[in-house]
């Protein structure tokens, strides 16, 4: 008996596109389906002709057509979404994006990047989804009193955790001066703009957006606070987060701008202080915290990086000097959440785009970032924000 029109859609249902990770049914990608016999013709559009994997999407749709029974043969034809389908595309995905639970990842076809002149693409009236009614993100502020304690790092490898706890994840990167998640992160894949909505790049199941994906490697970036404060803007609303259960944030060190706007834009914002052991690192880490608590951003704990280095002869050596996170945490009131160990692992993969999280899954330092994972999911949100409670 030949296989039917409503058959072959609903075979193609769980296919998902390579890049946006969610239905090519859902996203109305599929635009005809024929019959005749045991032959097959699925009619797929791609957002744009360009599309670099259109040989991984015909070999799904072709694998999910081809298991029914009844089915011969399979022909996919792909064509290219037209300027309304498109608009119709970012608007699912835009309304994905504001907490209305989603629950997927997202990219797209085609480039976004290209160097220098590279616009970020914001469209006017779009809302900020972790503010959105409705909106389970936590967001977790990353920062240090300086540069050169591993913050970055710290960020990558929490990240990478979280996301191997089944959590949905993505990486902000506003370290804009000083930009280096990419990198780390090994992603080599440019955004993609849909009709003005940015749709990250996504590595080890972490979704990340960075200015490094704006400019070229070498080029400095000379903004003043007002352009900082826009950048971070758009990165929260003209973005496809998809429904995350945490966007992580790479902070730059020390007081200024960035972290202004995160209380103006991200007042649920939860800050986690970074650090290294010895006295100098512990005492300047002190200026964000304070800083943390002026701005009536909740302080959650501290993280102490760079703690010691177990050598061959299974002696932890105290490189650094001891004692800075313990010290911290007591002067501020919140929990040393961990301590991480000194590994070339840990250095070496963030040079190399392979986080020791994933490159050393067992190994001393990804086994101090598991167990930080844990605990800030144990904490819960700082605050609990109900949004049926008005005050009139």
């Amino acid at each position: 008996m030949p296989v039917t029109e409503a058959e072959v859609l609903e075979a193609l249902r769980p296919v998902q596109d390579p890049e946006l990770h969610r239905s090519i049914v859902e996203l109305d990608m599929v635009k005809s389906v024929d019959v005749a016999g045991g032959q097959v013709r699925v009619v797929v559009a791609l957002t744009v002709a360009g599309c670099p994997l259109r040989a991984e999407i015909t070999s799904r749709v072709t694998a999910a057509v081809g298991g029914l029974a009844g089915v011969d043969a399979v022909d996919v034809d792909l064509t290219v979404m037209t300027d309304a389908e498109r608009e119709a595309l970012r608007n699912k995905l835009s309304g994905g994006a504001a907490g209305a639970g989603s629950g997927h990842e997202g990219h797209a076809h085609g480039g976004g990047h290209g160097g220098q002149g590279q616009r970020l693409g914001h469209e006017e009236g779009r809302t900020n989804p972790f503010m959105a009614d409705g909106s389970r993100t936590r967001v977790i502020g990353m920062t240090s009193g300086k540069g050169g304690v591993g913050k970055s790092s710290v960020t990558v490898n929490t990240a990478l955790a979280l996301a191997k706890m089944g959590r949905e994840v993505g990486i902000l990167d506003a370290d804009v001066y000083g930009f280096s998640i990419p990198k780390m992160m090994g992603i080599d894949q440019e955004p993609v703009v849909i009709d003005g909505l940015l749709v990250p790049p996504v590595a080890y199941g972490v979704k990340v957006i960075s200015i490094g994906f704006f400019v070229e490697e070498n080029q400095p970036v000379m903004w003043r606070g007002p352009m900082l404060h826009k950048a971070l803007e758009q990165f929260l609303t003209d973005v496809y987060w998809g429904d995350l259960d945490y966007l992580v944030i790479d902070m730059p060190p020390g007081t200024g701008d960035v972290a202004l706007s995160m209380a103006q834009y991200l007042p649920k914002s939860e800050v986690f202080v970074v650090t290294t052991p010895q006295a100098a690192a512990q005492r300047v880490a002190q200026r964000t915290a304070y800083m943390a608590k002026k701005i009536n951003l909740p302080l959650r704990g501290v993280i102490e990086n760079m703690s010691w280095f177990t050598g061959d002869d299974g002696h932890r050596y105290e490189l650094f000097g001891a004692g800075g996170g313990s010290v911290l945490s007591e002067e501020l009131g919140v929990p040393l959440l961990a301590q991480v160990p000194l590994v070339p692992a840990l250095r070496e993969g963030g040079d190399v785009g392979l986080p020791v999280t994933a490159s050393d899954p067992d190994g001393e330092a990804a086994q101090a970032f598991a167990a930080l994972a844990k605990e800030i999911d144990n904490m819960g949100p700082a605050r609990v924000f109900r949004p049926e409670l008005r005050i009139n």
